[in-house]
């Protein structure tokens, strides 16, 4: 590519998205960005207008000409876009209030990618995703899609292996706060340490050493418990035990705690909901607020406030990856990609979060080599579970959506399994068309929200 750039972002009323421009300002001299185009649907036209206006006026205060448009056109904007960022949430912030209030009541995590909540959140995201590479093998068929829509490794894996757009990564802000994070923990410089991971989405562990080479992962795990180590904002630290990771030598991502320590984060769950709503609920404040201050027509940088959201860093990973890519750097990030033997006990094609380098050829998985045997069976129920969960979302089969919450570790399998799917599937009937006959038999049978909250969401379209 020699020609100046441009960037289409679908979510593009995301709160997100002030981060994105400050991450494409910050790499203009590298990342010649002439047009960007945020896209949204009908339901976010306030919330597009108001980020748009910002992105301008972010824009403005910069020497750079670069314009931005705001539109609810997704085919006018994607017209020979060169690379394309996902970052969308069907049926917005109130869907995910849904997929962690029914799960809650029924004493079972929500959580909106791992749990119950995600599961959901597949199945309304993957239809839309079929649209959007329909239209892009039409528009701008030589487009990067960059996609941090969640679950991202379940998004990536449909996209790459089921919709056959190869030129896909997917990115996770998970990897990027531990490398942030962990090197001052030892008293390091960021640029001092080098990583390893390997996993999946929201499930991979990893590695440290120094420029010559010495491990220090024991090291970082002996300070994993502590604050400020690397734990995601949205996690709640619950303590790993020590002899556990000792025995791995490995380091979890901060969304083990919900694997490892599941009754422990599930109380947690269930007396922040109790006391203080839904982590849905909360950001539904926190982005209420944020809105606010980005109306302020003397705002002309992203706001300190954004950083209280969980996914703070995602957009900058975004910007980092599509300048890797632009200017065939081959640096290392961590990112969604297909495994091609990095991990060995999963297929080939499957898709898998791991450390790589980053090129105009796209990722380049690094070879992690053979996991120990508890990790190896940690990731293929995780794998099987991803490809069943997609397996449901594409073809609206019930008895597979059925066996994918079977099949989840965070889930607890049977009958009350069972009536959280069906509460879920009919709160979420707008947005899962492939549903439509299993959602009509359980409406026939009286299934129905008993959650006050849920059946005002419902009640009023959300």
């Amino acid at each position: 590519m020699e020609h100046s750039i441009k960037i289409v972002t679908i979510g593009g009323g995301s709160s997100y998205t002030p981060e994105l421009m400050e991450g494409f300002i910050k790499r203009y001299k590298e990342l010649p960005v002439r047009e960007i185009w945020l896209v949204d649907i009908e339901d976010g036209r306030e919330k597009v207008e108001i980020v748009g206006a910002l992105a301008q006026r972010m824009w403005d205060a910069t020497p750079y000409q670069v314009k931005v448009y705001t539109t609810l056109d997704r085919r006018a904007a994607l017209v020979n876009a060169d690379f394309v960022t996902t970052q969308f949430r069907v049926g917005l912030l109130d869907a995910r209030i849904k997929d962690e209030r029914i799960p809650l009541l029924h004493g079972m995590l929500g959580q909106e990618t791992n749990g119950a909540g995600g599961l959901l959140k597949a199945f309304r995201t993957i239809p839309v995703m079929k649209e959007i590479i329909s239209d892009m093998k039409e528009l701008c068929p030589e487009a990067w899609l960059i996609n941090f829509t969640n679950p991202s490794g379940i998004i990536t894996e449909t996209v790459i292996r089921h919709f056959g757009w190869k030129k896909c990564i997917g990115l996770c802000n998970v990897p990027t706060i531990a490398m942030m994070a962990e090197p001052a923990v030892i008293h390091k410089e960021a640029g001092e340490l080098n990583y390893r991971f390997a996993g999946l989405n929201h499930f991979h562990w990893h590695k440290v050493f120094d420029k010559q080479g010495k491990e220090l992962t024991s090291q970082l795990i002996g300070h994993i418990n502590e604050r400020n180590g690397g734990t995601p904002a949205n996690i709640f630290q619950a303590e790993f035990p020590m002899e556990l990771l000792q025995t791995m030598n490995l380091l979890p991502c901060g969304y083990h705690r919900y694997y490892y320590m599941q009754k422990e984060m599930l109380e947690h769950s269930l007396e922040e909901f109790k006391n203080e709503g839904t982590r849905a609920e909360q950001m539904k404040r926190v982005e209420a607020d944020l809105f606010e201050i980005y109306k302020q027509p003397e705002l002309k940088t992203k706001p300190e406030q954004l950083s209280k959201r969980g996914g703070a860093y995602y957009s900058d990973a975004a910007c980092e990856c599509i300048s890797a890519i632009y200017n065939d750097k081959r640096i290392h990030m961590v990112v969604s990609t297909q495994n091609r033997g990095a991990i060995p006990c999963l297929d080939s094609d499957s898709i898998v979060e791991v450390s790589s380098l980053i090129s105009a050829k796209g990722a380049e998985p690094i070879v992690w080599g053979e996991m120990r045997p508890a990790e190896k069976g940690w990731l293929q129920i995780m794998k099987a579970m991803e490809e069943c969960t997609i397996s449901a979302a594409l073809t609206g089969d019930y008895g597979l959506a059925l066996e994918a919450f079977t099949i989840n570790p965070l889930i607890q399998s049977g009958s009350e399994a069972k009536r959280v799917l069906d509460e879920l599937l009919v709160a979420h009937e707008k947005y899962l068309p492939q549903f439509r006959e299993a959602i009509e038999l359980l409406k026939e049978k009286g299934i129905e929200s008993l959650d006050p909250v849920v059946s005002s969401l419902m009640k009023y379209g959300h």
